[in-house]
């Protein structure tokens, strides 16, 4: 399986996302590896967008009570 189509954490896409980016802030590439490296960090950045959204509504499921309202907690761990 190449680097492309394997299934990458958060944090790995996020560093390819970084790498991508001083690769096309350098300008030593060509104008079609640029545009391979920006379909790519394209593709990364959906991706990235589609785990945090489902980071945030697993949130929002764990943080919800019975009754269906969000549970709101200060930073110490008790209920407001």
């Amino acid at each position: 399986m190449d680097k492309n189509s394997e299934k990458k954490t958060f944090e790995q896409s996020i560093t390819e996302l970084e790498e991508i980016a001083a690769k096309l802030e350098n300008g030593n590439v060509s104008l079609d590896e640029s545009l391979e490296l920006f379909e790519r960090g394209i593709k990364l950045s959906q991706s990235c967008r589609h785990m945090l959204d489902a980071a945030e509504k697993k949130v929002s499921v764990l943080m919800t009570n019975e009754d269906g309202e969000i549970v709101k907690e200060d930073f110490t761990g008790g209920e407001q």
